[in-house]
């Protein structure tokens, strides 16, 4: 039974869930053109989550086998299932061959555009794993490409009009996380940075700083244009609690917080939490009441 379950742990590993929330900005348009309590449009887009969910999943997989040899030599990649060898190479692709046929359905039956946005996730992620992950401001340009796509992916699955704030907002958000953890790379890594991304010797901890103030600044205006914006009025008053939780992860990034490197850890920051929730709650007390 142990034997077992561990079997599924190193699954779970392998198609990287704890990298799923990711996806959940998939559930943004539904959320704020006020439709979330919509069932059916709710269970549609949880679909949709789950189809950008498997397709990042083969994403990673052909990450971890294209770099099996490189990672086995990797400080921390040296204890992924691959690369341990607790899962073999030919079940990884078979695996990945069958996520992604289960992906590409199940986006088909969401709509044209939405199938489309999920083929371009997948090729544009490719392109990124082979090329462009290795060219300085290409690969974080990419990466907040691939966070626009899936948040317009969402408007195409209950066909709502796709804002301009559902494009810069999430792209600036994406560019200041992916500059984050790259500047906290360096700052915990030093020298030995560039091991965990090649791209990392052609950055330097004074460029990351001066690129996230810059990306701070274009999210803060991008939001509070937004919210003046916005046909909800009260989503002014969600400013504050906004900029709460920008500031309070542009510390974690200064203090060298290991939730930089890895954000799925926020949960373990208290104030980040409080704040999200209450960003949430007054977001949508201003949205729905």
């Amino acid at each position: 039974m142990a034997g077992l379950l561990n079997h599924f742990k190193d699954h779970l590993n392998l198609v990287r869930v704890k990298q799923w929330y990711k996806n959940l900005v998939v559930f943004l348009p539904i959320f704020f053109v006020g439709h979330l309590l919509i069932g059916n449009e709710l269970y549609l887009t949880f679909l949709g989550f789950l189809s950008l969910s498997l397709v990042s999943s083969v994403n990673y997989i052909i990450n971890d086998i294209i770099d099996l040899k490189a990672d086995r030599l990797h400080p921390e990649k040296k204890s992924r299932p691959l690369a341990t060898n607790k899962i073999s190479r030919t079940w990884a692709i078979i695996l990945s061959f069958l996520l992604l046929i289960i992906s590409f359905t199940l986006s088909w039956s969401l709509g044209v555009f939405f199938f489309y946005s999920v083929i371009g996730l997948f090729i544009l992620s490719q392109l990124y794993s082979f090329f462009f992950k290795n060219i300085i401001f290409v690969d974080i340009l990419t990466i907040a490409v691939l966070f626009v796509i899936r948040a317009v992916s969402g408007a195409y699955i209950i066909n709502v009009k796709i804002s301009p704030w559902l494009i810069l907002c999430p792209f600036f958000l994406s560019l200041f996380l992916s500059i984050g953890k790259r500047h906290s790379d360096l700052n915990l890594l030093k020298e030995n940075a560039f091991l965990t991304r090649k791209v990392l010797k052609d950055y330097n901890s004074e460029l990351t700083s001066s690129l996230m103030t810059i990306s701070t600044t274009l999210l803060i205006i991008s939001y509070a244009l937004y919210s003046f914006l916005s046909d909800h009025q009260n989503l002014i008053y969600t400013l504050p609690f906004a900029l709460f939780v920008i500031f309070r992860y542009f510390y974690l990034i200064n203090s060298k917080s290991i939730i930089a490197r890895h954000p799925e850890k926020i949960i373990k920051d208290k104030n980040m939490i409080i704040g999200i929730i209450l960003w949430i709650l007054v977001t949508a007390l201003s949205i729905y009441f």
